[in-house]
């Protein structure tokens, strides 16, 4: 297994010129070689996925999970995106050359996307940060490409048109990656994919069809706000608004047990409160406590708690939705170490406060008993909508896959240029593409590696070992 150095991304006693850090990198290759990283043959010792699975579902709520379930055996992708913790095992026995960052954890291409910077203009960026934890840079690339492989694979492209995309992606990295050593630090960190830039340069190279979807998806994530939530997720009863249940997915807390678990989340809120800064402390102050539903969300996280909650602004009116979501260990801790936050929920908006260049101001963490009423739990808030939207990949042809697969790489070297040594890394990487081929390799090794772990685990629900949700 790899061996990480826990702590710190990069020790501030270290004062090195730009070149001083890229010759550590060319020398790490010394010891774990660009080449290498094509490598993955499974370990004897490896895991079974599905008791992987079952092992992360033992602190999980026990009916919702086999929502999960189900949704994880509907393809190779949905598969891949719910097994980010035996990803992290495999990845743990490759090559790694130790060279730290701030993680994602789980960088697939669905984890990335647009929504609204404080400035309420769009932007692109990782947009899941559940898995986040300092990591060795490369870990984050390999579960990139391989994700975008298995996307390729799910969409009926051939490996070829998968392979090529898989490796654009890591090409992108290695020469935005580049082009971070080069700048100003503090012109890295204030760097940002602005979607109307994005949109212009995509719209001269496509189609007026694929133009006109684009558009509609950036207009349908600008109406993605807490005043449509509010028209799409709520009904009026005695003049009071109210969250609409829609079981499994969306689901009122029995009437018994409701004042209970009003009383835990306001107090939750109020803990949330201090975690913000003071302007936006003022701005939820500025609202009350109005209802709250259990909601399911992603894959990945199914079976973890998270409640949406309704509040409404003592003004005006207007709605303000926040989700409140379970904070576990992170996938990568085993391996890279344990976080140096204790509480999991501040781990996770640390994380993404350090790799996104404009985030959602509402970000906070708290803690509170959950629906069963018993152990305390950590969890983190923020905004259920702000203009978020996910790119069409299922409508994407090849070309497109190829473009979208680079931007999310470029996304990922801006995030770890701002928390790794972007000089350090770029030496490592060099000017040649040998390390984007070792990462086109490795990812078609490991996209038959999780079409295995699939028919692993469309085995274990056949047989019954394994329960499933029809609707899910």
């Amino acid at each position: 297994m790899a061996k990480i150095t826990p702590g710190i991304v990069s020790p501030p006693h270290e004062v090195l010129t730009p070149e001083e850090w890229r010759r550590r990198g060319r020398a790490r290759r010394k010891l774990v070689s660009r080449s290498s990283h094509a490598e993955w043959i499974p370990p004897p010792d490896r895991p079974d996925p599905v008791a992987i699975l079952r092992d992360q579902e033992a602190s999980r709520l026990p009916d919702v999970v086999e929502i999960r379930h189900s949704r994880m055996a509907a393809s190779q992708f949905p598969y891949f995106r719910g097994a980010a913790a035996g990803m992290a095992w495999d990845l743990a026995h490759t090559p790694t050359t130790d060279i730290r960052v701030q993680a994602c954890g789980d960088a697939h291409l669905l984890n990335f996307g647009i929504f609204a910077a404080p400035d309420r203009r769009l932007v692109f960026d990782i947009n899941d940060f559940d898995e986040t934890l300092p990591a060795s840079f490369e870990w984050d690339v390999k579960r990139l490409a391989a994700s975008v492989l298995v996307a390729a694979r799910d969409h009926g492209f051939a490996d070829s048109q998968g392979r090529k995309a898989a490796r654009v992606s890591a090409s992108a990295y290695r020469t935005e990656i580049d082009r971070f050593a080069g700048m100003n630090f503090l012109d890295v960190w204030y760097t940002r994919i602005d979607v109307e830039g994005l949109v212009r340069m995509w719209d001269a190279v496509e189609s007026r069809e694929d133009v006109r979807r684009r558009h509609r998806l950036i207009e349908k994530a600008k109406r993605r706000t807490s005043v449509g939530a509010l028209v799409k997720l709520c009904h009026q009863v005695d003049g009071e608004y109210r969250i609409d249940s829609e079981p499994p997915l969306i689901v009122r807390v029995p009437v018994d047990e409701e004042p209970g678990v009003r009383d835990a989340l306001r107090e939750a809120i109020a803990r949330y409160e201090e975690t913000l800064p003071v302007e936006l402390r003022e701005v939820v102050n500025r609202h009350w406590f109005a209802d709250f539903a259990r909601k399911v969300v992603g894959v990945g996280s199914v079976g973890t708690e998270a409640f949406v909650l309704l509040l409404i602004s003592d003004a005006r009116g207007e709605p303000l939705f926040l989700q409140v979501k379970e904070a576990q260990e992170s996938v990568l801790a085993p391996y890279a170490g344990p976080s140096v936050y204790e509480h999991q929920g501040e781990r996770v908006v640390a994380g993404q406060r350090l790799m996104q260049a404009a985030g959602d101001p509402f970000l906070g963490w708290t803690t509170a008993v959950g629906s069963d009423r018993s152990t305390p739990k950590h969890y983190y808030v923020r905004q259920l909508r702000d203009m978020k939207g996910d790119m069409d990949i299922p409508s994407m042809k090849p070309r497109q896959l190829e473009r979208y697969a680079a931007l999310c790489g470029w996304a990922l070297a801006r995030a770890h240029a701002r928390t790794g040594r972007a000089p350090m890394i770029a030496g490592y990487l060099g000017g040649s593409d040998r390390f984007e081929r070792a990462i086109e390799r490795f990812s078609l090794a490991y996209a038959d590696q999780n079409e295995d772990d699939h028919h692993r685990l469309a085995r274990a629900i056949s047989q019954g070992a394994l329960p499933t949700f029809s609707k899910a």
